[in-house]
């Protein structure tokens, strides 16, 4: 049966195809004709329609065009009232990065309307910038929010709306978690975002929540200008994100890769500070020394490429072009010989031999050098991507005190971290002695997610072991840290006076070259070594102090009298010859 249809159905295609042929071979004739109508009449009618000129001539009045300056004059968000000027309060936790995002913050807000309180029962707007480099400090956050919820639903019973906002490192990583599973956050902005603060403000003020996380790879906040309320010391950004990717560091993941600031834009910035009496400038960035900057044309042609220590290698290829480090300090130095410069946190790849020897010869760049270590163990150093062994790094710390005689070294360091032997551990122990650091920053390991580590190694040190290891190395330091800084006894430091000692309203503190906390008790001094009229000492004030005592964290003297960062080195000359005369 099946094969007589098909038989059926194949004799009435061939039966009927042919018709079905003719008829489309018609059909496509007629429309190909059709077609061939349409456009000619076309044709005819727009050869006797108007031209272009009739268009001119019969067109109404334009205006002029707008000026492209003012164009965009409308603003992008409303204008806020003085009526209404709401009231921000700022919380800063962790690095002096965050120090200036705060700063950067603010004067995007101010510029916005916004005016600055230092009480919390009357801000409006409540913005905590944050540090995700470790567990503990995102604890931190994370109690602290809690206690402004409670505060913001005690002010809705009020009627009286607050807004909280996370700013930084940790919105960046954890924003899903604060806007949508936690919902303690009505604003959460990333490390390069802040200039979109108005408009996320707007939106919570509005009802929504807002947020702007993106990294970029060219923002480096250049025309704004941070508001900074340190008084005699400032902070200067000259750039931000990190290339290193070591794998312990959640840095390149929050804050983004490498970009360099302008020169021409730190170098206004240090000038204004300079004109408003600032007399300590640190110079700031997630790898300060390999600031590299391609803003201008005559930097990009450059062929000069990066110089790193000796033993030092990176995990990306070497850098061509642009203006480095040594060149910034260099212009940086020389804009005020009253101002102090320092400069964190570098990496102890970028310290070739140019960058030491300009520290030691301009007096006003301070001989302290921060050289960030993290373990002893050349195993341990490999695991962390570090770039160097341990024989590397000792080189260098050699090669620092051959041409810097003096200088003050501070380090980090990292307990338990990811497959980390008893071995390793002795291993930094014994590099603490064999260094022997004025300053210390040591911690416990906390894995951070998306970082090296995270995808590819194991937590595996028990945190009891971890804190153990932690102690042992705090031990070792402070014992270290107080031999070294005990040598400083009997020598006469230059002090950048900071103000009023924390125990006690009879004494004042400050800091030497070397960034160690000096104390020594109040008393109006000599504005001169050798002059006998007597002036009080102020925050901001450089005066002369005789070391008697030290231990692992700070030194204690007499203060002699006032002095200047330029007439100090004469000053020790003529106390140094006094007391030989003595």
């Amino acid at each position: 049966m099946f094969s007589s249809t098909l038989r059926l159905f194949v004799f009435s295609v061939r039966r009927h195809l042919p018709g079905i042929a003719n008829k489309s071979r018609c059909f496509c004739s007629v429309s190909e004709h059709t077609e061939e109508s349409r456009v000619g009449r076309f044709k005819s009618r727009l050869t006797s329609g108007p031209d272009f000129q009739d268009f001119i001539r019969t067109s109404p009045p334009q205006n002029p065009p707008p000026d492209p300056q003012t164009e965009y004059e409308q603003p992008y968000l409303p204008h806020i009232s003085p009526a209404s000027e709401p009231k921000v309060y700022f919380e800063t936790y962790g690095c002096q990065m965050n120090v200036n995002d705060t700063e950067i913050a603010w004067s995007i807000l101010q510029k916005g309307g916004y005016l600055r309180t230092s009480e919390l029962s009357e801000a409006d707007v409540v913005l905590l910038v944050t540090c995700s480099v470790r567990e503990k400090a995102e604890q931190t956050i994370w109690n602290r929010l809690k206690q402004l919820t409670l505060l913001k639903k005690k002010r809705l019973k009020a009627s009286a709306q607050l807004k909280i906002g996370i700013l930084g490192c940790m919105a960046e990583r954890l924003k899903t978690e604060l806007l949508e599973k936690e919902k303690l956050v009505d604003v959460v902005a990333g490390p390069d975002a802040y200039r979109d603060l108005p408009r996320l403000l707007s939106l919570a003020h509005g009802g929504q929540r807002a947020s702007n996380v993106l990294l970029s790879l060219e923002e480096t906040y250049a025309d704004v200008m941070p508001v900074h309320n340190s008084g005699h010391s400032a902070f200067v950004s000259i750039m931000r994100g990190c290339d290193n990717m070591c794998s312990f560091c959640v840095v390149p993941f929050t804050r983004g890769r490498e970009r360099s600031r302008p020169v021409s834009s730190i170098l206004e910035e240090v000038r204004m500070l300079s004109d408003q009496g600032v007399k300590e400038v640190t110079l700031l960035g997630q790898n300060v020394n390999s600031y590299r900057d391609l803003s201008e044309e005559q930097f990009r042609g450059s062929e000069l490429s990066t110089h790193l220590s000796r033993g030092f290698s990176t995990k990306y290829r070497s850098k061509r072009g642009g203006l480095r480090f040594t060149e910034l300090l260099d212009r940086v130095s020389l804009i005020d010989p009253d101002m102090r410069i320092r400069f964190t946190s570098p990496h102890p790849k970028d310290f070739p031999d140019e960058v030491l020897q300009l520290i030691q010869e301009r007096k006003n760049i301070c001989k302290q050098i921060h050289l960030p270590a993290q373990s002893g163990s050349t195993q341990v150093l490999q695991t962390m991507r570090r770039g160097y062994t341990r024989e590397a790094y000792l080189e260098l710390v050699e090669n620092i005190r051959k041409i810097i005689p003096g200088a003050s070294l501070s380090s980090d360091f990292i307990a338990g971290f990811c497959g980390e032997t008893e071995e390793d551990h002795q291993q930094t122990m014994s590099l603490l002695r064999e260094v022997g650091y004025n300053i210390g920053f040591l911690f416990a390991y906390s894995m951070r997610k998306k970082t090296h580590a995270y995808h590819r190694l194991q937590d595996d040190v028990p945190a009891e072991v971890k804190q153990r290891r932690l102690e042992e190395l705090i031990s070792v330091f402070r014992e270290e840290a107080a031999k070294v800084n005990s040598t400083l006894i009997g020598s006469t430091q230059l002090i950048l006076v900071e103000g009023e000692s924390k125990r006690s309203s009879q004494e004042l503190c400050g800091r030497n070259d070397g960034n160690l906390k000096v104390i020594f008790p109040r008393k109006d001094l000599p504005s001169k070594a050798t002059d006998s009229c007597t002036v009080p000492v102020k925050a901001g004030d450089y005066v002369l102090v005789k070391i008697t005592s030290a231990n692992s964290q700070s030194l204690r003297g007499q203060a002699i009298s006032h002095t200047s960062l330029s007439d100090s080195i004469n000053s020790h000359k003529l106390l140094s010859e006094q007391a030989a005369s003595c």
